[in-house]
């Protein structure tokens, strides 16, 4: 569990309803559920008609991510690269069929088969780089979402604050009726503006810090593929595994 998500959502909201309490406010004058409809409706519409259903889908699973995000392979890939270094140069490229069947990460398992089937290093390399580049595109533009939605959010903000109006004008005869018609028109611009700068724009962010975590480590598994299939020195691998535990 990431507790600097939890804690910083929770943070986030007890400033701005306290900020809210000390001019007066009470909470329940926050609680507007036609102007929530507007803005998160609204917003996460004009999202998944920017993207395809499936990118969508994928941008919204990976939400779990900001409060439990993807166990660090560091370590246990640097045991497993020195392992596949030591098995082929002392048993052969063939010994590492163990390992391509014993994983369930594709990309790792790419890898390893072309460097069973004798694949040339450069060719090797160019071919992951390509897999490499079509998995950060699909994570990066599944991440991208949450920033569309903190891009959008603002603006249907001020489209319900308009249609708030739009009702007490419409109601100025009525005054019993204008009061919930003015509240709808300001909560409207609360919700997009605090949903934008205070969720989705740093759930965007923290989603982007983690591909590219991952990213950063298949490069270096790109690298060591290609060194194990040019039957380069175990010293240089261990300075790819060190690469990969020097990182922050």
């Amino acid at each position: 569990m990431d507790w600097a998500s939890i804690v910083g959502v929770v943070i986030a909201l007890a400033g701005l309803l306290l900020g809210h309490s000390m001019d007066g406010g009470k909470f329940a004058s926050l609680v507007q559920p036609a102007a929530f409809s507007i803005v998160v409706v609204g917003t996460f519409g004009a999202v998944l008609l920017q993207n395809e259903s499936a990118t969508f889908l994928r941008g919204v699973r990976m939400l779990r991510w900001v409060f439990r995000p993807p166990p660090s392979r560091r370590i246990s890939l640097a045991r497993e690269i020195t392992a596949w270094s030591s098995h082929a140069r002392r048993d052969g490229l063939l010994s590492l069929e163990q390992y391509m069947q014993g994983t369930n990460d594709k990309f790792i398992q790419k890898g390893l088969r072309l460097v069973i089937d004798g694949i040339h290093p450069d060719k090797l390399r160019g071919i992951l780089e390509i897999e490499l580049t079509a998995y950060e595109c699909s994570q990066r533009q599944a991440a991208k979402i949450w920033e569309s939605a903190a891009g959008y959010a603002p603006t249907i903000g001020i489209l319900g604050a308009v249609l708030g109006l739009i009702h007490v004008m419409e109601n100025l005869s009525d005054p019993s009726r204008l009061g919930s018609g003015i509240a709808v028109a300001f909560v409207s611009t609360v919700y997009g503006v605090g949903l934008a700068n205070l969720f989705f724009y740093p759930i965007g962010n923290k989603l982007k810090g983690i591909v590219a975590e991952t990213v950063t480590q298949y490069e270096i598994l790109t690298e060591v593929f290609h060194d194990i299939a040019s039957g380069d020195h175990s010293r240089v691998v261990e300075e790819r595994v060190a690469s990969l535990l020097s990182r922050p």
